[in-house]
């Protein structure tokens, strides 16, 4: 059996692309300050982390890979408000009427990254 360990992403500024992260998620942070080039963003209770590195070059196309999060104590609604306050930039929104779909929002390096319905609201069903 093999596991994913981590989840990279190619950054100018890992430190602040990982503080996001870490704000978002409600993860720890690992060692690291500003100046490094790489910053680990720790799972609590195990794995996959975030590792934020350092790159030169800049994102020009869209994302190969992203995140889907799913909430355990809030709406997709609510959470979707409170990361662009975070920072986030809407950038899809798939909701429907009848309360089913998700948001694809971008963090502040442009990263895309999706906001899911929570398990009591797929649980509910549409409204």
């Amino acid at each position: 059996m093999i596991e994913v360990h981590t989840v990279t992403f190619d950054s100018h500024d890992p430190y602040r692309i990982a503080r996001w992260w870490s704000d978002a998620l409600g993860w720890p942070m690992g060692e690291g300050g500003p100046e490094d080039d790489e910053i680990l963003v720790e799972r609590p209770g195990g794995r996959p982390h975030l590792l934020f590195q350092r790159v030169p070059e800049g994102k020009s196309v869209k994302n190969r890979l992203h995140l889907d999060l799913r909430l355990a104590d809030r709406t997709r609604d609510e959470e979707v408000e409170r990361l662009i306050a975070l920072g986030a930039t809407l950038h899809e929104d798939h909701r429907f009427s009848d309360g089913t779909g998700w948001v694809v929002l971008l963090d502040p390096d442009g990263n895309e990254f999706c906001v899911c319905r929570s398990d009591a609201e797929r649980a509910a069903g549409p409204s």
